[in-house]
């Protein structure tokens, strides 16, 4: 039979598309959280595969697929979800925050947390928006294990101490390396008025994706000199492929104080003061209370009959208010993907005077511009106006008109300012002086990524930082500090700028499905300049010229340059076998133009392996143990932060008369290096019935090294040179828990809990281990570092109220003589306590019902103590004329009294020399943050054309449990000391309202 060539093709090609139809499928879906809410740019691929989509605005996708084909979807953050393909699937995608699934940031690259053998911390944009704080540090307090954050106090531009596992040096900085998609910022202080800024406070919550701590050595070893203090790697936000996405935020908040200090009113003022002068500077009764008098008639002529009670104390504090705005709109296709941000925030601060009003701004681009090369930028902008106010030790600062007497009214009876009072009225200040300081932050990057092979990309980065900052400070001719030149103006101008780039090459490929391998290799080039001027003028024709070209006279000016190099080479390699056994290795050799010509360059490698041995036959399928993973590390990390130039022999100018001239201003020191770093961690990850997860290290850092002063001969022309002596070390204990408390359709509630220990002792100090002793504290071999160094208070002598205190001088047998005397000159100092918490504990909760979320953060503290240098003048048994805390009216007035306040004496230094009398404990236990929140039905926003409406009410530090005494046990003076309060403000206690809208 003759066979139609052309009908056998046809039937041949009806029966390949038949064939092909049968086994390939359509599959459309839609990906959405438990709650139902859509997930837009989730990722879905067909398993084994390259192919791959990102769900669009409503979660919704279509790929192509075969029968018996799985189907894996990703998102970060969520729980990975494997299914089988299907025509129509729904994917339900858990919160994965803190679990094993969730994807890291780590230098140069990611990391699933399952499979990382490093100490991280993290938080998520979740956990840090709608917090009500200026500045992205506060949002992490409580919650990250061995991660301590403290603002240093209740200013809106006040400086902030982080302390990844307690600190890892004495003199050079404490600070952990900050870095912004890959640029490492910028964070020195560069306020003029002794007080910090916090330069970080440019940044914007809105922009953050994420924040990850590096802790550990093998984690930070990837960047050498640089990591000793750890590392914060901050992420920004990203473009989705998919429909567009809007976002508005706004939230208006108010604030007050923590917490007030109670002080004499002038009924009381009158009575402790007067019986003060009657007892004399001595204490015997023959003191004259006219000294008591006179004073008053100079503060208030008529105080004996006026009802004159001025609480200085409430005029110090203002009602504080803030208002935040922000939006997000991003989206994208398969090649092109974008999102841009915007912020305002408009805080007034809780101490008069004090303001902020911030600016953000942010575009990140990406582009896939063929198929194996993506580009990209990401480009931000800040600007941050701040009215400041002067450091807590001027008398002109708010909070420094507690000193004032109640018998002094703040204004006179025409409405002007009251001049004649105790000390310089700050109200005068307010129309007659200003300091303003605006930071401008620019950062950028932009970047290509190149797939060169399927295993082996390509990436170059090129990011800058710029912080540009102006200084204006004026002083009209009625202030103390304007009166005697005629008005004064003081100008600065600085621009810090930092170039990053970094050129590296990353290898991921998996053999015979077991040996999975991941290598990164690269170079990095840093280089850093600064540039500072200022000028100072007196003497204007008036109040209303309030610039430097008024000035008559040029009294002052300085201006300098400087910069470092950093030239860089890093490699790391991450081996796992079976998803069971994991090994780590990496090395960075650093050089940088900061140390001494024999030691520019340092190597610093790491070490780390992990056990999944819930991966192993005898726990697989274990019921009740889901996971366990053991881990240790080994690394060297540095500290590069000492200064510019401080190797080198260095001369100063020195100009007698009109003519110029040299004098020697530094020794140099070719072998000055950076501080070093041993540090070991070893730990243990568990999950139980894939609901509860554990995760315990112990960790020890050993710093030698140490950057001293070492004093020098008088001959041989400088009195110290800079030298690497000396080593501290750390240790402590972490504890991380993460729960699901319950987990079903209508009610969710996650705890996270975190505590942390930590010690750092000194091991060794410079000339033969002499103890290095400061105005409070000491370091010595043995002791904690910076630990209280004070003269025991040992209370009242009950027969004459004088102030006792210990002798502590030393036995003939070598104890300690505790007997008590009231000469201060016979008690010896004596170490009697510490600075720094060794003990800090987190606990966050969080819980989903009907539309209504709740969530709280605990914080707790407990080990550290502070020293208030201003106790000499606000509790001083009446000592001089500052007004004093009500406890004082406890004093000791006869014979068998038995208290622990010294009887009041006028001039007498009775108790008020520096001892343990002004030292106190600084546990505590705060309620750091409080979210209520009410999301609107779906079927009720969908009408409305928006995805999801939110109502929420927030707060921060709304209760605090302490036995503190001052101000605010995580309030510290913040013009020099550690450990140290004076007339510190305390932090602002937030409630806001706000809602999120999205489209």
């Amino acid at each position: 039979m003759k066979i139609n060539f052309k009908c056998f093709l046809a039937l041949l090609f009806v029966l390949f598309v038949q064939i092909v139809s049968a086994q390939e499928i359509k599959v459309t879906g839609k990906v959405t959280d438990q709650a139902g809410m859509p997930i837009p740019g989730a990722n879905v691929l067909i398993k084994g595969t390259k192919s791959s989509v990102e769900t669009g605005f409503d979660g919704e996708f279509t790929i192509d697929a075969k029968k018996g084909d799985n189907l894996i979807v990703t998102f970060i953050g969520m729980r990975t979800v494997e299914l089988a393909a299907s025509s129509s699937v729904n994917v339900k995608m858990a919160n994965a925050t803190n679990e094993l699934e969730t994807v890291l940031v780590v230098g140069y690259g990611t990391a699933t947390k399952k499979k990382s053998t490093d100490a991280t911390s993290r938080v998520t944009a979740k956990d840090i928006q709608q917090v009500p704080v200026a500045n992205v540090q506060n949002a992490l307090v409580g919650k990250l294990a061995g991660v301590q954050v403290t603002q240093t106090n209740g200013k809106v531009e006040g400086g902030m101490s982080v302390r990844v596992r307690g600190a890892a040096s004495i003199s050079a900085g404490k600070e952990p390396l900050y870095v912004l998609d890959g640029i490492a910022l910028i964070t020195s202080n560069e306020s003029s008025n002794g007080a910090p800024t916090n330069p970080l406070l440019t940044l914007s919550p809105n922009e953050i994706e994420s924040i990850d701590v590096l802790k550990d050595a093998s984690s930070a070893a990837i960047y050498g000199a640089r990591g000793g203090n750890g590392v914060v790697l901050i992420t920004t936000k990203k473009g989705k492929e998919g429909k567009g996405t809007f976002s508005i935020n706004l939230a208006q908040g108010a604030s007050t104080p923590t917490h007030k200090k109670k002080w004499l009113n002038s009924a009381q003022y009158v009575e402790l003061f007067s019986e003060a002068a009657i007892n004399g500077s001595d204490g015997k009764g023959n003191g004259d209370i006219l000294d008591a008098e006179d004073k008053f008639d100079k503060l208030n002529p008529d105080w004996r009959n006026s009802t004159v009670d001025t609480d200085w104390q409430d005029e110090a504090f203002q009602s504080g208010y803030n208002t935040d705005a922000d939006f997000t709109a991003s989206g994208g296709d398969a090649k092109t993907k974008y999102l841009m941000t915007g912020a305002y925030n408009n805080t007034t601060g809780i101490v008069f005077g004090n303001n902020l009003e911030r600016l953000t701004g942010r575009i990140n681009l990406s582009h896939k511009v063929l198929e194996k090369l993506n580009i990209g930028m990401n480009l931000g902008y800040s600007r941050s106006e701040i009215d400041r106010i002067q450091n807590d030790k001027e008398f002109t600062t708010p909070l420094q008109a507690v000193a004032q007497s109640p018998l002094s009214p703040t204004h006179l009876a025409d409405g002007s300012v009251n001049e004649n009072t105790l000390y310089t009225n700050f109200l005068l200040y307010k129309d007659n002086a200003f300091w303003k300081t605006i930071m401008r932050r620019l950062t950028g990057k932009i970047y290509g990524e190149y797939q060169i092979i399927p295993s082996l990309k390509f990436n170059s980065d090129f990011a800058y930082d710029l912080l540009a900052q102006t200084e204006d400070n004026w002083y009209g001719s009625k202030t103390d500090e304007g009166k005697s030149v005629n008005g004064q103006v003081f100008a600065s101008s600085v621009n810090n700028e930092n170039y990053v780039w970094s050129n590296y090459f990353t290898y991921d490929k998996t053999f015979a499905d077991v040996h999975n391998v991941n290598v990164v290799v690269g170079m990095e080039y840093n280089n850093s300049h600064r540039r500072f001027e200022s000028v100072t003028g007196i003497n204007f024709p008036n109040d209303s010229f309030q610039t430097v070209d008024g000035a008559a006279t040029i009294s002052a000016g300085s201006g300098n340059e400087t910069g470092y190099t950093f030239v860089s080479q890093f490699a790391r390699a991450n081996y796992s076998y079976g998803n069971k056994y994991l090994l780590k290795a990496s090395i960075r050799r650093d050089g940088s133009s900061r140390f001494g010509k024999n030691e520019q360059f340092g190597t610093f490698p790491a070490f780390s392996a992990g056990w999944i041995a819930s991966e192993e036959d005898f726990l697989k399928d274990n019921s009740i143990v889901s996971f366990l993973k053991l881990k240790g590390s080994w690394g060297k990390v540095g500290n590069a932060e000492i200064g510019n130039f401080a190797s080198l022999q260095l001369y100063d100018s020195n100009p007698y008369a009109s003519d110029s001239g040299l004098s020697f201003g530094q020794a140099g020191n070719k072998n000055l290096t950076w501080e070093k770093s041993d540090q070991t961690d070893v730990g243990f990850e568990i999950g139980f019935l894939n609901r509860f997860n554990i995760e315990a290290d112990y960790y020890n850092k050993k710093t030698n090294g140490l950057l001293f002063k070492v004093p020098l001969a008088l001959s041989s022309g400088a009195s110290s040179i800079n030298q690497n002596i000396g080593e501290i070390e750390s240790s402590g204990f972490e504890f991380s828990l993460n729960a699901k408390i319950v987990d079903s359709d209508k009610l969710k509630w996650n705890t996270n809990f975190n505590i942390t220990t930590n010690q750092t002792i000194v091991n060794s100090l410079p000339n033969n281990n002499s103890d290095i002793v400061n105005r409070f504290t000491v370091n010595r071999t043995g002791e904690n570092v910076s630990s209280f160094y004070l003269v025991e208070f040992a209370g009242v002598d009950p027969s004459n109220g004088d102030a006792l205190f210990v002798k502590n001088t030393t036995n003939a047998d070598g104890s300690l003589d505790k007997s008590t005397t009231n000469d201060y000159s016979e008690a010896k100092r004596v170490i009697t306590g510490n600075p720094f918490p060794e003990l800090m504990a987190g606990l966050t909760n969080t819980m989903n019902f009907s539309g209504f979320d709740f969530s709280f953060t605990l914080q707790g503290e407990w080990g550290a103590s502070i020293y208030n240098d201003g106790g000499r003048f606000q509790s001083a048994s009446a000592d001089y004329f500052d007004n004093q805390t009500t406890d004082q009216l406890n004093r000791w007035q006869k014979p068998g009294d038995i208290t622990n306040v010294p009887q009041a004496r006028l001039f007498g230094g009775n108790g008020t020399q520096a001892s343990t009398r002004y030292l106190d404990k600084a546990d505590f236990i705060r309620l750091r943050n409080l979210t209520l929140g009410y999301s609107l039905p779906k079927q009720v926003v969908s009408k409305m054309a928006m995805t999801s409406v939110r109502f929420y009410l927030t707060g921060v530090n709304l209760l605090t449990f302490t036995d503190y005494k001052g101000f605010d046990p995580e309030a510290r003076r913040d013009d020099r000391g550690i450990g140290e309060e004076f007339y510190s403000a305390p932090p602002a206690k937030t409630t806001a309202l706000g809602v999120n809208i999205n489209f």
